[in-house]
């Protein structure tokens, strides 16, 4: 999955740098195609096994979604239908029914012997639609706010220490910001992630941060958990967030929370904006604006019963 980097119109190809970090990506950037940030290695498979038991692995997977797809099309199927139908040998079936019964992505009725898809296939149906229900509503003040400031806009949300991306309105300046949807970045790095962790207690990011190295990125970034606590309770202060320079050198990025009507911080709204080109009254401009338009996109998400 692509990470944030800056694209610049023309010249050669030149990489550089912004740290050297264990378990995040790499900021990184460079001049044409595109200045990006690295994927965080993946492991590699032949670490993890042999290559049948990666086989297995896969086949199991393949008959498990495979299993879902035809409860969702012919649901209360007995044993016997299931196997026959799908052609599954009788030890593998009953291993699936039983781990996605155990697991609730199905149901079993004992009276008349039969499976259904369980609750958590509709948690994670409901999970989906409430992505794209905030990504869809907020998109049209992005584009309003891209329009007016001519930067990137971002939408993200938490996932554990991970902002994630899930709406991005991209500058048409020459040099912007590289973002993604689906992207994946350090939490504790950027004014998005910032914005994003005020909305959990001291407690709970005690907890989220116990066995997490903050690993540097660039000479600005904040490695120290005390240092992070002690910044988030001023983003709750002050009602944004923002980095200065702590993921890629020549990147700032300034953010608000986006809350429920009870204050739940449900995701967060950024401007990114290269170093060059930001001034002290850009950044007024900036927090202006994203103070207008979050509880703008806030009384919208009202409309919604859930998040």
């Amino acid at each position: 999955m692509p990470q944030p980097g800056f694209t610049l119109a023309g010249g050669a190809s030149a990489r550089v740098r912004s740290g050297s970090a264990r378990g995040f990506p790499v900021a990184s950037f460079a001049v044409e195609p595109i200045m990006e940030a690295t994927v965080p290695k993946q492991p590699n498979s032949a670490d993890s096994g042999d290559s049948v038991a990666r086989v297995a692995g896969v086949k199991s997977a393949d008959r498990l979604m495979t299993l879902f797809e035809y409860l969702a099309a012919n649901p209360r199927q007995p044993f016997g239908a299931i196997v026959k139908d799908l052609a599954l040998p009788n030890s593998s079936a009953h291993q699936l029914l039983a781990t996605a019964t155990n697991r609730g992505f199905l149901e079993f009725d004992p009276q008349t012997r039969t499976y259904q898809l369980g609750i958590r296939v509709l948690e994670i149906g409901q999970a989906y639609f409430r992505a794209r229900d905030l990504a869809e509503i907020a998109l049209p003040f992005m584009e309003s706010l891209g329009a007016e400031l001519g930067e990137t806009v971002q939408l993200a949300k938490l996932d554990g220490l991970w902002a994630v991306h899930v709406a991005v309105v991209k500058s048409h300046q020459p040099m912007r910001l590289v973002a993604e949807i689906g992207m994946r970045s350090p939490a504790y790095v950027s004014g998005l992630g910032k914005a994003l962790l005020s909305g959990l207690s001291d407690a709970e990011l005690r907890s989220r941060l116990k066995a997490v190295k903050l690993d540097r990125f660039t000479p600005n970034t904040i490695t120290d958990r005390e240092t992070l606590l002690a910044e988030l309770r001023r983003v709750r202060e002050l009602g944004y967030a923002e980095d200065n320079e702590e993921y890629v050198v020549g990147s700032r990025c300034f953010a608000v929370p986006v809350c429920r009507d009870s204050g739940e911080v449900v995701a967060a709204l950024s401007v990114s904006v290269p170093t060059p080109r930001l001034s002290d009254q850009l950044v007024g401009e900036i927090l202006a604006k994203l103070r207008e338009t979050a509880p703008a996109i806030q009384a919208r998400l009202g409309t919604l019963s859930q998040l």
